[in-house]
């Protein structure tokens, strides 16, 4: 088996554990490419140059570009890895700021603190994608403090390609 062929398949097993059984195949199609560590560890993940997801090194799990949320919120089903803001967080969310325990309307009840989660609002549209840093209760009750560290809010991205 060939070196690309050994890392789709990884990184394909590791999305698939990460975020449910298909998710690798909607992520990763077969021509993605590879960008790695010194150590020819998968770093990157790219799809026609642009990121999807990276392998975070201290856990081997992945992190996602707003290309990658975008495709695992198509595949996704509702509430599966999402964390639904109220009206007034919207603006700042998508230009990738953090979200506040006291703007979380609902989120999927079988998260934990320490996942990837796709941030959208009430009519279901992305946003930005992120770290959960509160288990689910505690972001809904504690009403206070970061609940979410976001990584790439959907108007960054537009930011980036204006400039």
């Amino acid at each position: 088996m060939q070196d690309a062929d050994k890392n789709l398949k990884k990184v394909r097993s590791i999305a698939d554990y990460q975020f449910g059984k298909g998710c690798g195949d909607a992520l990763f199609p077969n021509d993605v490419t590879f960008l790695l560590s010194r150590t020819n560890r998968v770093r990157q993940i790219l799809h026609h140059g642009q990121r999807i997801a990276t392998v975070r090194a201290k856990d081997g799990m992945l992190t996602l570009s707003i290309s990658g949320a975008m495709l695992l919120h198509d595949v996704l089903p509702i509430p599966s890895y999402r964390v639904i803001v109220c009206d007034d967080a919207v603006p700042f969310v998508s230009k990738g700021k953090t979200v506040f325990a006291k703007h979380i309307i609902s989120l999927d009840k079988a998260l934990r603190a320490g996942e990837e989660v796709l941030v959208v609002d009430t009519s279901d549209k992305l946003l930005a994608t992120g770290q959960l840093l509160l288990s689910p209760d505690e972001a809904l009750f504690i009403g206070r403090g970061p609940a979410i560290d976001v990584r790439n809010g959907i108007d960054q991205e537009k930011d980036r390609q204006d400039d």
